[in-house]
């Protein structure tokens, strides 16, 4: 380990979220003597940010604690455009429309973790729209892309990989690495912004930055990354049978949110209590350490403590007293994730399948039939045996309630509307 004598850095390190560094001793330095402003930009593809994205948002949350200002940046300009990072393919392209309402809810999710305001280290968030869309496209050719050579950016990962694998890559696709870069410059200008972060898959576009704002501005500038986070068993973070673990509360309950960090592998528990909570390096020590069904308990609390951070506390709270009602007690508590269907809907009857996805117990029909195959499907603890199994308005029993299960873990309960 590097000793660095930053308190951001020291912090970063000792909870795993380094990767790579533009200037390590520089950088360090700098955090050390003085408040810096950084950022990370966020497109808005969707009205939420899932799980994936959780890392950088605690990369800025940490940031902040240290004393020093964070800019998160909603690209509402380079979303219209689809970053080709990671991708064998092109993106939809969404309206301005779109973008906009997505900015909108994308916005709530981080209240939860800065603090906003005009203080020395309050953060702000900025659209990069309201530089990039009005741009003059003879000036900006002249003066930002003079500065790159299709050489260089022919050997970034994610220009190469989609050529190797012979994907088209757009002429708008392979302008988003120059637009990125002059981001950063445009945010250098405005806000005296002089680190960018990200995860590993931007390393190329954040060097990018630096290079153009010391051609530029002559400014010195920095570059931070953080790993891509995989599961113990390989899998990217952040997708389920379900679909993705969505951070906003109007995309996925917080039942949900707080069961997906519950059933986390037995091997990710300590990697995770270090990068997404807050607690102690010395408990999440005695945490980890933890085996057989104890190890249990350190998964409660990894729920408890990110759901906490990400929905607040009631909300955690009321989370895990839900789980507790219903797998030590067997009960339907009424905060398990829920639908509720009319009389008039089960006239014909209802597919099955058509509520496990519905309830969000399955991403589609396939999914859905594929767990009652292979014995994942109960309601109300009867299992579920035929594929083809339709619902009336006969099988709600008392209450009008039934509860959909998909395993052991995952639950959720179809009401029936009284009138």
């Amino acid at each position: 380990m590097a000793n660095y004598r930053s308190e951001y850095l020291h912090t970063l390190e000792e909870r795993g979220f380094l990767h790579q560094l533009t200037d390590a001793e520089g950088l360090d330095a700098a955090l050390r003597n003085q408040a810096l402003v950084a950022y990370i930009g966020f497109d808005c593809t969707a009205p939420s940010l899932h799980v994936g994205s959780l890392l950088q948002i605690m990369l800025l949350r940490h940031f902040q604690k240290a004393g020093h200002k964070p800019i998160v940046l909603i690209g509402g300009g380079t979303t219209l455009i689809g970053d080709p990072s990671g991708r064998d393919e092109s993106r939809k392209l969404l309206t301005p429309e779109d973008i906009s309402t997505n900015t909108a809810a994308i916005r709530s999710i981080f209240d939860g973790f800065l603090e906003f305001g005009d203080g020395p280290s309050d953060a702000v968030m900025v659209n990069n729209y309201d530089w990039l869309g009005d741009l003059d496209y003879i000036g900006f050719l002249r003066d930002v892309g003079r500065n790159f050579t299709v050489n260089k950016m022919l050997g970034f990962e994610s220009v190469r990989r989609r050529l190797e694998r012979e994907q088209p890559l757009t002429f708008l696709e392979f302008n988003y690495m120059i637009l990125q870069a002059y981001d950063f410059v445009e945010l250098y200008r405005r806000l005296g912004c002089t680190m960018q972060m990200g995860g590993s898959d931007q390393w190329g576009n954040i060097v990018n930055g630096i290079d153009l704002g010391r051609r530029l501005e002559a400014a010195e500038l920095f570059g931070l990354t953080s790993p891509l986070i995989t599961l113990a068993d390989g899998e990217k973070m952040g997708k389920t049978a379900a679909g993705a673990v969505w951070l906003n509360e109007e995309a996925l309950s917080s039942y949900d949110y707080w069961q997906y960090w519950r059933n986390v592998d037995d091997r990710d528990v300590g990697r995770f209590l270090r990068l997404f909570t807050e607690l102690d390096l010395d408990e999440i020590a005695r945490l980890e350490a933890l085996e057989g069904e104890e190890i249990n308990q350190a998964k409660k609390v990894l729920a408890d403590e990110a759901t906490r951070l990400c929905r607040g506390g009631a909300a955690a709270a009321t989370a895990a007293e839900t789980a507790r009602q219903t797998f030590e007690k067997g009960g339907l508590d009424d905060n398990l994730p829920s639908i509720t269907l009319r009389r008039d809907d089960l006239a014909a009857g209802k597919p099955l399948v058509d509520l496990y996805v519905e309830a969000g117990l399955a991403s589609s029909k396939k999914e859905a039939r594929r767990l009652i195959e292979q014995g994942g499907a109960r309601i109300d603890g009867a299992l579920v045996e035929a594929v083809d199994q339709v619902i009336v308005a006969d099988n709600f029993g008392l209450g009008d309630r039934l509860k959909l299960s998909a395993g052991r873990k995952r639950h959720a309960l179809v009401k029936l509307a009284r009138s």
